[in-house]
């Protein structure tokens, strides 16, 4: 549907697992930090945070302790904004330089159900659940089927709502497939994922045939990362799709200029969906859209 007349979601992504502080030293690291990145942003007009966590030097963490500190904070002084946990760490194989049978340095590959034990701890109000299989910087991202099928029945149980991460084409495939089979329940949330090497390039005509793969029911949003960040932003609500930016995704306010923040991307974002003629969702909004508990 192009030019969506429903509300639009805008979604924040504040540090993820990948951008460092040397690329730009905004980055929120600490739970603090990351806490008060989503509320700000919030403030803007974000009704969901996607959040991963870091230690305070900067390095990706799994650690619950991290988590909860993030939660916590972000719900005691807002009830209402959506909380989205990632559980994508865990899942990298580094091919050991010797016998690349053995994980090298920078593996991170561990159980299924270690890479969800934060959501059933905290149950969230989305959880993300990355169905790629495919080479990423240095790394081989290792999501097997039957590991998906574990990690989505461990998020359903503990109440949350699977965001699906589709980096190509055959991730929607496997989509289809655990809805078919029932490990995954309809209406499904969908989030398109492109700009990232080897997966879907971040174009207008891309983002149709990736659209044209999804359910019919299936509700969905994309992002792009760097600077492909705003206009396929622009692209995804033209087509009628909820939106996300971050630091996670992208460091840049504009070519050569770094984002003091992520509240700087959401301000940006709001301000072309409003010259689009975008109408903003609330957090309590997103919720009935997305068919949340209150």
């Amino acid at each position: 549907m192009a030019g969506s007349s429903k509300k639009t979601i805008l979604t924040v992504a504040v540090t993820g697992n990948l951008t460092t502080v040397q690329q730009n030293s905004a980055l929120p690291c600490t739970p603090e930090q990351i806490a008060n990145a989503a509320l700000e942003s919030a403030k803007i007009g974000a009704a969901v945070a996607h959040i991963h966590v870091r230690h305070p030097d900067g390095r990706p963490s799994m650690e619950l302790a991290h988590y909860r500190e993030v939660v916590d904070r972000i719900r005691e002084k807002n009830s209402e904004l959506i909380l989205n946990l990632t559980t994508g760490p865990g899942g990298r194989f580094v091919p050991g330089k010797d016998d690349p049978r053995v994980a090298g340095p920078g593996s991170t590959l561990i159980h299924p159900l270690k890479r969800v034990e934060h959501i059933v701890a905290l149950k969230p109000d989305i959880a993300t659940l990355d169905l790629n299989t495919m080479w990423s910087g240095s790394a081989a991202v290792i999501n097997p089927p039957d590991n998906v099928t574990i990690m989505a029945k461990a998020i359903q149980e503990a109440g949350s709502k699977p965001e699906l991460e589709v980096f190509d084409s055959g991730d929607i495939q496997l989509a289809h497939v655990l809805l078919d089979q029932g490990v995954l329940k309809h209406p499904p949330l969908f989030q398109i994922v492109m700009g990232v090497r080897y997966g879907f390039v971040s174009t207008p005509q891309t983002l149709m045939y990736a659209h044209s793969l999804l359910p019919a029911d299936a509700m969905w949003a994309a992002f792009a990362i760097g600077r492909w960040e705003f206009p396929m932003l622009a692209a995804t609500w033209f087509l009628g799709g909820h939106v996300r930016v971050g630091m996670e995704d992208n460091v840049y306010l504009s070519k050569g200029k770094l984002t003091p923040s992520n509240a700087a991307l959401c301000e940006k974002a709001v301000r072309i969906l409003d010259d689009m003629g975008a109408e903003l969702a609330t957090a309590k909004e997103a919720r009935a859209i997305l068919g949340l508990r209150p």
